[in-house]
């Protein structure tokens, strides 16, 4: 009994500790720089949905997004009666809430976003702590991808490039190094 006792808590450790996580920026964004996405960002997160979705090979079982920023009109925070980005509409930051939604609806997964933009910390003290099962995915602004990687213990991380929207960064445990660089390969978005 003992020895069930103190090897449960260790294999539930080692499970969390082997968690692969996948970075990737948020769909594509106005050229004018306002908030929300394209059509094309729109459609990026539907093929999210097949990408990432539970017939993938990601196993995907925690889904970490930047904090979004309320809008002007509406300080209240989403309640789980309405939906997920009532309160954010016409706020800042949506964009990788906005990219993951439709994913984290059909897995039935509650998308993380506790951390600020700029809280790399935050995200790597989540990914830590994660104790589910399956992996991580991490949607983010690509100026902050690599802030995020070099938390997670990669001392040299890439940088996002600045004009894609497709990659897919593979980070497994112990997340010291992105060890594959993948697209997404969305129809009439990605070219193979």
């Amino acid at each position: 009994m003992l020895f069930k006792q103190l090897l449960l808590p260790f294999l539930a450790a080692t499970v969390s500790a082997q968690s692969t996580v996948y970075l990737i920026r948020h769909g594509e964004k106005p050229a004018d720089g306002s908030n929300g996405l394209t059509a094309q960002g729109q459609q990026r997160a539907q093929c999210l949905r097949t990408v990432f979705g539970a017939s993938s090979s990601y196993d995907i079982g925690y889904i970490i997004a930047e904090q979004p920023k309320a809008s002007q009109s509406s300080s209240s925070l989403p309640s789980p009666t309405n939906d997920v980005l009532t309160g954010y509409a016409g706020g800042a930051r949506t964009r990788p809430l906005m990219t993951v939604q439709p994913l984290a609806n059909d897995l039935g997964l509650t998308v993380d976003t506790s951390c600020d933009r700029d809280d790399q910390n935050c995200v790597a003290d989540l990914v830590d702590g994660f104790e589910g099962g399956g992996n991580i995915l991490i949607c983010w602004e690509h100026d902050n991808l690599s802030d995020i990687v070099k938390a997670l213990g990669d001392k040299n991380p890439p940088d996002y490039p600045d004009d894609s929207f497709n990659i897919i960064w593979t980070d497994p445990s112990p997340y010291n190094t992105i060890t594959a660089t993948a697209s997404e390969d969305c129809p009439g978005l990605d070219s193979s």
